[in-house]
């Protein structure tokens, strides 16, 4: 989720380029004004020339773009269009829409085929090469994708360690899923499915104590109480439940496939 060029390995150095070029990526295919591109680089100080600030920045962004990205391609892909600009590819020549489709996919296949979803999931992931549009700015735009690609990250993985569990695959689930509460201890989701992943394998005590553990860190980081979802797992696993071994035990409640809403929507 970087803001690179494609052949060279190297990034775009300008901070204002990059915004520029990450702004048009989030609307590939669709032109930005140029007051909504002017919001994003410099929000409430504009520069005295705003216009001749954007030609000047495109300008660099193009010859990079068209350098490294598509030498062959006459007119290049950074298009000036009337009253913005304009990133002339397909959406899906974007990693992050690649990687917004491919969370939806795998999320629609959890049910029926979790083996194929495990496949676009791990896909999905793999699109990641650090931090969403590091470097990016900090424009609404900017930041708005980076909330929506870490949110959908986060459930991209959700949905993959429920397809392991599907499948059979306890041992490397509960292995995930400890290094993931460890690192999102408030995110109860990755509690309960490590809960339910210690129970269908006899640990009982071990999810338990997981569950004691989350309502522990919410009351002292945030004064809040474990949600309904994870309080009914905790109950389900006192009484020993035969719900906890069914598949639907692992959808998202209410299940339902990931959005496939893509930026460019």
């Amino acid at each position: 989720m970087t803001i690179s060029t494609p052949h060279n390995g190297g990034g775009i150095r300008a901070g204002k380029v990059r915004t520029l070029v990450a702004t048009l990526a989030i609307d590939a295919g669709r032109a930005v004004s140029l007051a909504d591109l002017a919001d994003e680089l410099w929000g409430a100080n504009p520069p005295d020339n705003v216009l001749n600030a954007l030609q000047a920045h495109a300008a660099r962004a193009r010859k990079v773009i068209n350098e490294c990205a598509c030498p062959d391609r006459a007119g290049g892909i950074l298009r000036s269009v009337l009253g913005g600009y304009l990133l002339e590819i397909d959406p899906q020549c974007v990693d992050g829409n690649r990687f917004l489709r491919l969370a939806s996919q795998g999320a629609s296949l959890l049910p029926s085929d979790p083996a194929r979803a495990v496949e676009l999931l791990e896909a999905g992931l793999r699109l990641w090469r650090g931090p969403a549009l590091i470097d990016a700015g900090e424009g609404r735009r900017c930041r708005g994708a980076v909330a929506l690609f870490e949110e959908r990250r986060l459930t991209v993985l959700e949905d993959l360690v429920s397809a392991m569990l599907l499948l059979g695959g306890e041992g490397q689930a509960i292995a995930m899923l400890q290094q993931l509460v460890a690192r999102y201890p408030l995110r109860e989701r990755f509690c309960e499915l490590l809960m339910v992943a210690l129970y269908r394998v006899g640990r009982q005590g071990d999810a338990l104590e997981s569950y004691r553990l989350a309502r522990k860190r919410l009351d002292d980081e945030l004064g809040v109480q474990p949600g309904a979802l994870l309080r009914r797992r905790h109950a389900e696993i006192l009484a020993q439940d035969p719900v906890l071994k069914v598949p639907s035990a692992l959808w998202r409640e209410p299940y339902s496939a990931a959005d496939s809403s893509l930026l460019t929507a």
